[in-house]
């Protein structure tokens, strides 16, 4: 099992993009429904909240990613095993190192709610792998 530290990067890249696309989306909406009257200052005011705003929510995501895969692949190096562990571990360690500076009640706190995220979705995962032969399997009975 080899860890790639690539994927650190590349990860980080990738929450930067979806981060920086959803903070635009986002502000650009507020700076719309907040700017005063006026078709075109509405325009200039949600253009210029998204340019304002959403490199600020990219670079929280870019930071959670490249936190978040670090300790996975940290997890799969030490473990010498990939499994749903590594990711809740990752998303519960991840959510404590990032609420260090509101001290140990924080920590807890966001350890609690990383890793619960993190187990919702494998655990839909798995149920998505598990489920998904049978319903393809009806849906080529049916259409047979």
């Amino acid at each position: 099992m080899e860890v790639h530290p690539f994927r650190i990067v590349s990860d980080c890249g990738a929450a930067f993009a979806m981060g920086s696309i959803g903070g635009g989306v986002i502000h650009s909406y507020k700076g719309y429904r907040n700017a005063p009257s006026g078709y075109i200052r509405k325009l200039a005011s949600a253009l210029s909240n998204a340019r304002q705003r959403a490199p600020l929510l990219g670079g929280a995501f870019a930071i959670w990613g490249g936190m978040f895969t670090a300790v996975d692949c940290t997890l799969v190096f030490a473990r010498q095993k990939e499994d749903p562990w590594n990711s809740i571990t990752s998303g519960a360690i991840t959510g404590a190192v990032l609420a260090v500076r509101h001290g140990p009640a924080a920590m807890v706190g966001q350890a609690v709610i990383g890793g619960v995220i993190l187990a919702i979705i494998e655990g839909l995962g798995i149920m998505m792998n598990r489920f998904a032969p049978m319903l393809m399997r009806k849906l080529f009975i049916f259409f047979a």
